[in-house]
């Protein structure tokens, strides 16, 4: 080997270690406060928001980073932080009622889907899209957030959840554009647009004719029904019962969060430090494949020297460089342990935050991962609640 091709093989090998050791994290310095609205609103005019359980966003973690991510912990994320968000933006008094749903079944005036792109006791990244019951998208956007060991200390913990600074960055960015982008008049008209879509569900034989949808995508109001329309009565009846349910189903979300949030703020604060130790041992094994290197590569340069005390010390750069390189597929194999670490505790999450049991006035269920099937049930007996009423005309 030349030389010259010595050289370029060190540059290349360099550049390629120096690019991946080239991340950086920003530590959070700034609590940001929730901003209240201090425009009067008329109580009608508040409007109701749905967080749909999180997108876990397993099917987009990069192939790298799949050991580091526990499905567990990642399927129990999805359920607890969008009550961590409903909460804040219910207690900010912005809005209406905020409820967590499983679907969209429920009909809301705004709804906020979340999809979990990080989430490792150090950083979160959560994206969020926020849009209308008509239809109208507001805005995506993604939320990232690097935090410090101070968030865990117990003073901080108990106070606030860690990144509770995403939360509140979510609730402040929705208030500023409903601010920015809606009058009285289009807010009066996507509730009624959310009432008589709910009314539409239950009756289209008579509620399709009120709205449509433009070439858009958008759905528009045709025409209204009066305001003594009896069936829009009897719906609003049924509408009243399916908020009760959605009540209960709010419980089993705030007695999850409840459960979770000791078992959960143990594991981050313990993947934070397993984060941060594993972030260093991978540099640390980069900056030993990058010394390594740099020495056989010498030592193959000194090995085409005529000299013989040279070529001699060639040798002995080869052989230092391949243990250095060892050395680093070796603290390789020490992070492997951390992750191995991260996934047990995942596991052993997952069974500490069991579903709990649901009593009604006319059954007890279970609120699991079949909280979905069970509200499809639900919806079947309002339909047939309905029916009931109208004699199914």
């Amino acid at each position: 080997m030349t030389l010259r091709a010595v050289k370029i093989a060190v540059f290349t090998m360099l550049s390629i270690a120096l690019v991946a050791c080239s991340t950086t994290s920003v530590k959070t310095t700034e609590y940001v406060q929730i901003v209240q609205d201090t425009t009067p609103i008329a109580e009608d005019l508040l409007m109701d928001v749905g967080v749909t359980v999180f997108d876990a966003g397993i099917d987009e973690i990069d192939r790298k980073e799949e050991e580091r991510v526990s499905p567990e912990i990642r399927n129990a994320e999805a359920r607890y932080a969008p009550y961590l968000l409903a909460e804040t933006l219910q207690g900010s008094g912005n809005w209406g009622v905020v409820r967590v749903l499983p679907n969209e079944t429920t009909t809301m005036d705004i709804y906020l889907h979340g999809q979990i792109l990080q989430s490792d006791g150090e950083g979160m990244i959560i994206k969020v899209t926020a849009r209308d019951s008509t239809g109208l998208i507001w805005y995506t956007k993604e939320y990232e957030e690097h935090i410090s060991q101070f968030s865990y200390e117990a003073s901080q913990r108990q106070a606030n959840d860690p990144f509770q600074v995403i939360y509140n960055n979510i609730a402040n960015d929705l208030l500023a554009w409903r601010k920015a982008n809606l009058t009285e008049n289009r807010i009066a008209r996507i509730r009624t647009i959310s009432e008589l879509q709910f009314a539409r569900n239950f009756a289209p034989e008579i509620f399709n004719e009120y709205l449509r949808v433009n070439n858009r995508g958008i759905t528009e109001i045709v025409r209204l029904p009066a305001d003594n329309d009896p069936s829009l009565e009897r719906i609003r009846s049924i509408r009243q019962r399916d908020n009760l349910f959605v009540d209960t189903v709010q419980d089993y979300y705030a007695n999850y969060a409840r459960e979770m949030r000791v078992p959960y703020d143990s594991w981050r604060e313990q993947s934070y430090h397993a984060t941060m130790a594993l972030d260093e041992l991978e540099a640390s094994a980069r900056r030993r494949f990058i010394a390594g290197t740099m020495a056989i590569v010498g030592g193959i340069a000194a090995a085409t020297s005529s000299n013989g005390a040279v070529q001699t010390g060639s040798l002995v750069g080869v052989g230092a460089g391949a243990y250095m390189i060892k050395s680093g597929f070796d603290k390789s194999a020490e992070a492997q342990i951390h992750i191995a670490a991260l996934q047990e505790l995942g596991e052993s999450l997952e069974s500490e935050v069991a579903p709990k049991m649901i009593d009604l006035d006319d059954r007890t269920i279970m609120l699991t991962g079949t909280v979905e099937e069970q509200y499809a049930q639900w919806r079947d007996i309002l339909v047939e609640l309905y029916n009931t009423e109208t004699g199914g005309l």
